[in-house]
């Protein structure tokens, strides 16, 4: 589909929930079947389901408000979670002899930008299934207001990923957004407001990948193309087990330092950027490479945040945040509004800036690729998932150069989805804190943020 964002064009328009319950019916019905032809998921299963049961028991009885936060390693999550919620709940349900009313679902908090690279389709599809899409990194009231009613007064309890984008990684857990915990806090205050007694929960769900059967020959393959495509000289035949992990470790290192250095060397000469001196030691050769790493990542970002004239606060997800949003707003404007008003000059002007400002958001997307990225990933469990979700990440950062579509990833192997379902935490229990002062509701915020992460973290199936 064509770059619609090489032009510039009037703000993104929010695109309201409504739900239709039809639409749900036939999505539900037809995801097993789209996960096993459309995928590379051939089984899903799951953990402590009844106390996701006991959840929805409580919510349709008036009980509770609940939010599904969910890990976001990979692209198939969402329709993992479906999975959980149209087949396993009602299962499970069944079995324990509890009646739940039908349909069993959730409205998801999306991004609005999934719809530039997915299409415009699936803006339809979410808002008849009763989604509701938030613009990351700004103050998105239009969308927070929406998200903050479903939370209090929607026929379903909601769903949201808390890391706010996926990171290619099942086994580590970016830095959650304090989102979550603070649309928990104002649902708990719309119902006090309103006189209502229900509890607020937030349920942490952890979902890890693994693969059937180890795809090593797959990952020694898709490594040689990358090592083809970086200018590395062909892997010797004199290894007598060129897919077994001892065989791909140092072909990965290789790949990564090779990768490393092209794109140290292209950010310091083109863009003029200064690397620090990182000493290099051999027998710490995995704390140099994520040394590195982290180097070469805040420079790239700082490439973008140079020409949107943004200091660099917080953490590299949050810098990638604020650069997206700087991004649309020079791609989406409030004063093409009304586009007919400008001269064909003016607008073939906007179309250059929307043309650099997609170019510098590039530079971010390279490092929203890699963030997660640790040299020690590898070497402390070289499990054939790890190779492969390392090697995966390699080949999306080379694609992004190549101007392909990352999201058409290569599929290595059939793999089976593991779902855990964590205990829930309760947002109503700090409500007299949040609501006691300014100072004690941002400390809440970030308290309650801190015990989800580490309980995203706990679901990490070792």
């Amino acid at each position: 589909m064509p770059d619609v964002t090489n032009q510039a064009q009037p703000p993104l328009e929010f695109i309201p929930p409504a739900f239709n319950p039809l639409v749900l019916r036939v999505i539900q019905l037809g995801l097993p079947s789209y996960l096993r032809w459309k995928t590379a998921i051939s089984q899903i299963e799951a953990d402590n389901v009844e106390v996701l049961v006991n959840l929805y028991r409580q919510f349709q009885e008036g009980k509770i408000r609940f939010l599904i936060a969910f890990r976001h390693p990979q692209a198939t999550d969402p329709l993992c979670l479906g999975y959980l919620l149209s087949q396993l709940v009602p299962r499970v349900a069944r079995q324990e002899g509890i009646s739940l009313q039908h349909p069993i679902h959730a409205h998801f908090i999306y991004d609005r930008g999934i719809t530039l690279w997915a299409g415009s389709h699936i803006g339809w599809i979410a808002s008849n299934l009763g989604a509701t899409p938030i613009q990351r990194g700004k103050a998105d009231w239009t969308g927070l207001r929406s998200a903050r009613d479903l939370f209090a007064n929607g026929r379903f309890p909601m769903a949201a990923a808390p890391e706010g984008a996926t990171n290619g990684l099942s086994e580590i857990v970016n830095p959650l957004e304090p989102g979550i915990a603070q649309m928990g806090f104002w649902c708990a205050e719309d119902l006090h407001k309103a006189g209502r007694d229900e509890q607020v929960l937030i349920v942490p769900i952890g979902i890890q990948y693994s693969y059937v059967a180890d795809p090593w020959g797959a990952i020694a393959n898709l490594l040689t193309k990358l090592e083809t495509y970086s200018g590395l000289p062909p892997t010797p035949s004199t290894y007598s087990h060129p897919h077994l992990p001892s065989s791909l470790y140092p072909r990965l290192l290789s790949l990564a330092e090779r990768l490393l250095s092209l794109m140290e060397d292209f950010y310091t000469r083109f863009y003029h950027q200064k690397l620090p001196e990182i000493p290099a030691k051999s027998e710490e050769i995995n704390i140099f490479i994520t040394a590195r790493l982290n180097a070469l990542l805040n420079i790239v970002l700082q490439v973008a945040e140079q020409y949107f004239d943004l200091q660099p606060k917080g953490n590299f997800n949050d810098r990638c945040r604020r650069v997206e949003q700087a991004g649309w707003n020079y791609i989406f404007r409030e004063d093409y509004k009304d586009v007919k008003a400008l001269s064909s000059l003016e607008r073939d002007l906007g179309d250059r800036i929307a043309e650099e400002a997609n170019l510098r958001m590039w530079h971010m997307r390279l490092v929203e690729s890699l963030v997660a990225v640790t040299g020690n990933y590898v070497h402390e469990k070289p499990t054939a998932e790890r190779f492969a979700e390392t090697t995966l990440l390699i080949w999306d950062v080379v694609t992004r150069i190549r101007g392909g579509n990352p999201f058409q990833r290569p599929l290595l192997g059939k793999q089976k989805a593991k779902i855990t379902v964590g205990e829930p935490l309760s947002i109503s229990e700090r409500y007299l804190v949040y609501k006691g002062s300014r100072q004690g509701a941002r400390q809440a915020v970030a308290d309650f943020t801190k015990d989800l992460q580490r309980a995203m973290e706990d679901l990490i199936v070792k």
